[in-house]
């Protein structure tokens, strides 16, 4: 019985793995295929048979992409921007969690709320309102403009406001007492115990910023303030070449994102459900 039992055990570990394998690559199909067509010359794309593995692979495709457009500027401008951005957030988000979280003030909770209630507004809803404010200030193609608009958000608050509750307010009572302040309290006390929260909030941030399409479209015109999502939009045309050059570029500019993905997915992992639970 002993050995039908692990018999039995075997046949169902395998075939569990053997489903999870088919779902996986039906999940990645869209990426490989993409990464395929990318190292595929245009004359193999556009035949009657399905070729889905490149039967003379090349890298012509991604030498093309960068003499088309000038790539590294534009994955510089998304480096910079993301970069500024992720640090943005994580301070701005940080302090504005640590008042909601230790300091009392009149109307704390209401003001929380309409914080978290900025989350169900669509970003499209406010893009007019923040262009013409922006346009008045003669801000449009510039850095600053990129950056600006998403210094904070309410996620970002939220996220570290319930990681600083799991921690007891006698903590900041006891600080306050030996004499430490309020910034002081943040840097050396709350930012080492929330590594986890920052590195979720970086990873999150960056990635985010990094896909932006709409806002640097509407508020960028020169090539020298324009990000990678705007660059690889600019290699698709009417030639059936650039089918290839764009996926060739798509690869190339999804390979940080992905990288910092799998860097950071135990933090971010770690960071979404630490403050789920107090205690």
């Amino acid at each position: 019985m002993n050995a039908k039992a692990k018999r039995k055990k075997m046949i169902q570990k395998t075939a569990l793995i053997t489903i999870n394998l088919i779902v996986c690559l039906f999940m990645l199909f869209p990426l490989l295929y993409t990464i395929s067509v990318a190292f595929m010359p245009s004359g193999e794309l556009y035949t009657m048979a399905m070729n889905l593995i490149p039967k003379h692979p090349t890298l012509q495709n991604f030498v093309e992409a960068f003499h088309k457009i000038p790539l590294v500027r534009f994955v510089l401008n998304s480096f910079l921007v993301a970069g500024s951005i992720t640090l943005g957030q994580i301070v701005t988000c940080s302090l504005a969690a640590f008042a909601f979280s230790f300091l009392n003030f009149k109307g704390k909770n209401v003001l929380f709320m309409l914080v978290m209630a900025t989350m169900m507004v669509p970003g499209e809803a406010t893009i007019i309102s923040n262009y013409l404010t922006v346009g008045s200030l003669g801000l449009l193609d510039t850095y600053i403009v990129l950056i600006l608009p998403s210094l904070t958000s309410a996620m970002g608050i939220f996220l570290f406001r319930q990681f600083y509750m799991t921690f007891p307010i006698s903590l900041y009572e006891s600080a306050k007492l030996d004499g430490c302040g309020n910034l002081r309290f943040i840097v050396k006390i709350l930012m080492p115990l929330t590594k986890s929260a920052m590195g979720a909030m970086a990873v999150y941030t960056f990635i985010n910023a990094w896909n932006m399409y709409m806002w640097p479209l509407l508020v960028t015109g020169s090539d020298s303030k324009r990000t990678v999502q705007i660059g690889i939009s600019m290699l698709n045309s009417v030639d059936a070449q650039s089918i290839t050059l764009m996926l060739a570029g798509v690869v190339m500019i999804i390979i940080p994102s992905i990288s910092i993905f799998i860097v950071g997915q135990k933090a971010l992992i770690k960071g979404m459900f630490s403050g789920a639970v107090k205690g």
